[in-house]
């Protein structure tokens, strides 16, 4: 069962944010180790996803049956201060209940039941994601009774353009009372 709660902040941005207790799910696609980039589009990401054929990404697509849902952008073993080039384990693939069978050939990604912080941003991308970030760091988690815990952040792009400028994105972040 999903629960959530909704809250939205207000200041000098509005960040639409709700927590959700979610069950175990897997995540599941094609991983790869990358540098972090904290500002702008991810070359290194950027290089793995377009490598990927077409046809891959629709076979993702249609494998993909719990939340979060559509493709999944899934950064993993992230450093702790988010050091700018630091190496981390980049998924892009889709969440799949822990019963579902796996083709081979993929990487999985065990993610036990928790709560999750999950923040809505529409518009420029990547930029209103990576703005809607820091101003969760900055104002969100200062203020509020959660903190990260450890496990994969998670992003769903729900909508975008063809040239992918403008997005619709869920931010999934693990948390757990402060």
């Amino acid at each position: 069962m999903i629960s959530a709660l909704r809250l939205t902040v207000e200041g000098s941005d509005h960040v639409d944010i709700r927590i959700v207790d979610h069950p175990e799910i897997r995540l599941v696609g094609h991983a790869a180790r990358v540098r972090l980039v904290r500002q702008g589009i991810n070359p290194h990401i950027q290089r793995h996803i377009t490598a990927l054929p077409t046809e891959e990404h629709l076979r993702l697509k249609a494998l993909g049956n719990t939340e979060p849902t559509g493709l999944l952008a899934v950064s993993d073993d992230l450093d702790p201060d988010y050091a700018e080039g630091s190496e981390l384990t980049y998924l892009h693939g889709v969440a799949v209940s822990p019963d579902t069978p796996v083709p081979g050939g993929l990487d999985i990604i065990e993610v036990p039941a928790g709560r999750w912080v999950v923040i809505r941003t529409t518009g420029p991308h990547p930029q209103t994601l990576q703005n809607a970030w820091a101003t969760a760091a900055a104002v969100w988690f200062p203020s509020n009774p959660w903190r990260l815990r450890p496990g994969p952040e998670i992003v769903a792009v729900l909508e975008a353009t063809d040239d992918f400028s403008t997005a619709t994105c869920e931010l999934w972040l693990p948390v757990e009372p402060a």
